[in-house]
C-alpha cells in the first residue's frame, strides 16, 4: 500500500501544482483558463481522466509490491533498505519529465492546426477536430505506455537485491488473498473503461453546457457500477479463493475480460444497427427501435461483464484454487 499512496501523493501534488500555475492570476490567460475550469463540462471529465491515471498507478504498483512479499515473502521483504524512499526517487522525476517534457510536446503539436497555428489552413473545421481526437487518442496511448514503464522501472528498483536469498513466509489468508485479487481485476477493469472513455469524449462533440448531475452520473456513477460489477464477476471466478495472489496474473484477467467485452459488444451492436436500418427500409420508425437496441445493449454488457470476469478469472487462477 506504500507504494500506491506514493504513486497517488506524486500525481496529486503534480496535478496541484499544474492548475495552480494556469489558474495563478499572474499567469497569462488566468481569467480565461478560470472560466473554462468553472464550467462542469470541463472539471468533470478532468477529474475522470486524473483518477484514471492515480487508479491505474496505483494498483500496478501495489502489484508490484504484492508480487514481491509472496515471491520472497513478508521477512526478506522487511530487509530491503528504504524501498518506500527509492520508489519516489525513481517515480518522481518520471512524471515530472511527462509533464514538462511530453504534455507540452503535444500541445505544440495541437496549436500547429488551431487557427493562427502554421497549418490550419491546411484542413477545415471537420478535419480539425478530427486531427484534435487523433492526438487525445495518440497522446492517451503513449502517456499510459510512460506511466506504466515509470510504475515498473521505480518498482524494480525499489524492490531490487543483490546477493540475498529468497525465503518463504507463510501464504495470506485465503480470504485476503481472494479479496486482493478481486480489487486488483475490478481496479484495472474500471482503469480501462474509464480510460476508454475519456479517450471516446475526444471524438464526440460533448457539450460544456451540460447540467452537472448528468455528468456526474456518467463520469463516475456508471465507473463505480462497472467497478462493483467487476468485483462480484472476479470474487465469483476466484472462489475457492486461491493459493497465491499472483496479482499480474489478475491484471491479465482483466485486460483479457475487458478486450472480450468490447469486442463482443461491438458486435451486437453492429447486428442490432444493421436489424434497425433494415427496420426503418420497411418504412416504420427507427427511433423507438434505437432507444430499445441501447437499453438492451447496456442490459447485455454488464450481464457480460460478470460472466466474462468470473469466466476468466476461473481460468487464469484455475491452477492456484
Amino acid at each position: 500500500m506504500d507504494f500506491a499512496w506514493i504513486v497517488v501523493a506524486i500525481d496529486a501534488a503534480l496535478f496541484i501544482v499544474n492548475m495552480t500555475v494556469q489558474l495563478l492570476p499572474s499567469s497569462p490567460h488566468s481569467e480565461q483558463m478560470r472560466s473554462v475550469y468553472a464550467q462542469p463540462g470541463v472539471w468533470v471529465p478532468l477529474l475522470s481522466r486524473v483518477a484514471t491515471v492515480w487508479l491505474l498507478a496505483a494498483t500496478l504498483a501495489w502489484c508490484h509490491a504484492r508480487k514481491a512479499l509472496d515471491e520472497r515473502g513478508a521477512a526478506r521483504v522487511a530487509q530491503l533498505r528504504s524501498p518506500t524512499s527509492r520508489f519516489a526517487a525513481v517515480f518522481l522525476p518520471a512524471m515530472v519529465i511527462n509533464a514538462l517534457a511530453l504534455t507540452p510536446l503535444f500541445y505544440q503539436a495541437q496549436v500547429l492546426f488551431m487557427p493562427g497555428g502554421s497549418l490550419h489552413e491546411t484542413v477545415d473545421m471537420y478535419g480539425l477536430r478530427s486531427i484534435m481526437a487523433m492526438s487525445m487518442l495518440v497522446q492517451s496511448v503513449i502517456q499510459m505506455i510512460v506511466l506504466v514503464a515509470s510504475v515498473w522501472l521505480a518498482a524494480r528498483f525499489a524492490l531490487r537485491e543483490r546477493g540475498m536469498a529468497i525465503e518463504d513466509d507463510a501464504p495470506a489468508a485465503a480470504a485476503s488473498t481472494r479479496r486482493a485479487v478481486a480489487l486488483v481485476i475490478a481496479a484495472m477493469f474500471v482503469s480501462l473503461q474509464m480510460w476508454v472513455g475519456n479517450v471516446a469524449s475526444g471524438w464526440v462533440d460533448t457539450s460544456r453546457d451540460s447540467d452537472l448531475l448528468p455528468l456526474l452520473l456518467g463520469w463516475f456513477a456508471v465507473p463505480l457500477l462497472v467497478y462493483g460489477l467487476a468485483f462480484w464477476g472476479a470474487w465469483l471466478g476466484a472462489a475457492p479463493a486461491p493459493v497465491q495472489t499472483r496479482p499480474f496474473r489478475a491484471v491479465a484477467a482483466a485486460v483479457t475480460a475487458f478486450t472480450l467485452l468490447q469486442a463482443v459488444c461491438i458486435a451486437l451492436a453492429v447486428g442490432g444497427l444493421v436489424w434497425v436500418a433494415s427496420v426503418s427500409f420497411s418504412g416504420r420508425s427507427s427511433d423507438g427501435n434505437l432507444l430499445m437496441l441501447a437499453i438492451a445493449m447496456a442490459a447485455v454488457y454488464l450481464v457480460l461483464l460478470v460472466v466474462l470476469v468470473r469466466a476468466i478469472t476461473r481460468r487464469f487462477y484455475r491452477r492456484y484454487l
